[in-house]
């Protein structure tokens, strides 16, 4: 009988299955260990917020004045000592900060010059479309030489226009390109509800902020010695110059728009005025009320240049109620 030829054995091989699991497990194994740059970015979102978040609600109003009362449609009042909110009118709703855009133009300039008596030179092109826009300006002219120091001043206290973007230029080459200075500032301030689009608060659609924000700002700027000098001064005179032999004497928008800066148990120390057609009458303001010391921000005040300056006046009251407690 003959015999049926052997059959070769064939070599095993692992079930199909088999290595797709092990694929599988290869996949899930590489991808949990490789870098998650977004959840990372969103941790330090996370913790830049809670950074700042540093103001907080205080659990009953310590102001006796009605907030339905003040002229202004956005407003905040915080204790600086604990940063505990003692009063809030719609401090998160979007405002346009007009003029109170210049203290972030200030700190900025402050950090950023290591020689605040270096003399920049405004070029013609530093005022073009400022006289246009009827901004406010600090009396500077095309190709004066001024130090850093004296823009400074000039940004604050007569709220010139000229001055932030002679600032904007020596800091960053182009206003636009301070602004996205300003704009990193914010977010790493976290004033998660602001852009800024230039530095002066001339109104643009996205140059928009909130109350609450710009306390966030004016609390963390007040912290330098400085920022604090020029937000308190109610007058300063430059050195001769190029242009001015006799120099120039400003004056504060806020200061001079006060009677008299004495409240209920105090003194309002310091601040800065606003006002476009669009943000209405803004005020920025720093005060020492007893042993304690307060910022309040307002906005939307009706009214203009012209008329009754509403924005001080519910400074006045909301200061006086304090000391009245």
């Amino acid at each position: 009988m003959a015999q049926r030829p052997r059959r070769k054995k064939r070599k095993s091989k692992p079930p199909m299955l088999l290595l797709l699991l092990l694929l599988v497990v290869i996949a899930v194994l590489g991808y949990k260990y490789l870098p998650e740059p977004q959840q990372s970015a969103e941790k330090i979102s996370g913790d830049r917020t809670g950074a700042v978040s540093q103001l907080k609600p205080e659990t009953q109003s310590a102001v006796s004045v009605s907030v339905g009362r003040l002229n202004s449609s956005q407003a905040i009042l915080v204790r600086l000592k604990d940063q505990k909110i003692l009063m809030e009118k719609g401090s998160e709703e979007k405002i346009y900060p007009a003029s109170l855009t210049k203290i972030m133009t200030a700190i900025l300039a402050i950090e950023n010059l290591p020689d605040l008596q270096e003399k920049i030179q405004l070029s013609q092109a530093t005022f073009q479309g400022l006289y246009q826009a009827n901004a406010s300006m600090t009396g500077f002219q095309p190709e004066e030489q001024v130090s850093a120091m004296d823009l400074l001043y000039g940004v604050m206290l007569p709220s010139g226009a000229e001055s932030c973007v002679g600032l904007a230029e020596r800091i960053a080459g182009s206003e636009r390109k301070f602004a996205l200075l300003m704009n990193q500032k914010a977010a790493a301030l976290g004033m998660n509800h602001t852009h800024f689009e230039n530095a002066t608060g001339l109104h643009a659609e996205n140059h928009y902020t909130t109350v609450k924000d710009l306390a966030v700002l004016l609390s963390y700027a007040l912290q330098n010695d400085l920022f604090r000098e020029v937000f308190t001064a109610s007058r300063y005179s430059t050195p001769p110059t190029n242009k001015h032999p006799g120099g120039i004497t400003f004056y504060s928008t806020m200061f001079s728009a006060l009677s008299s800066p004495k409240i209920a148990g105090g003194e309002i120390l310091g601040g800065k005025t606003g006002y476009t057609d669009e943000a209405g009458l803004c005020l920025a303001s720093f005060a020492q009320v007893g042993k304690g010391q307060y910022i309040l921000v307002t906005a939307g005040a009706k009214g203009n240049h012209d008329s009754e300056q509403y924005n001080i006046t519910d400074a006045l009251a909301v200061y006086n109620s304090l000391g009245k407690e």
